[in-house]
């Protein structure tokens, strides 16, 4: 089906809102948490993967 649309205006060009938006002190809290959460997982997480899977070889010993 064909739609003429020659006698439509464009729409409207989209900005973006000026300014930078700051965080609330509890985003800021909760960003800040997830932070340290991923960079205890950075370290701890091989860690206990290698653990696991020296664990499951020994379970059928």
């Amino acid at each position: 089906m064909f739609m003429d649309f020659r006698d439509q205006p464009p729409p409207p060009r989209w900005e973006p809102r000026p300014g930078r938006r700051r965080l609330t002190p509890r985003e800021r809290k909760a960003v800040e948490a997830i932070l340290l959460f991923n960079a205890v997982m950075l370290v701890c997480g091989p860690l206990a993967g290698a653990t696991l899977l020296q664990a499951i070889p020994a379970l059928f010993r």
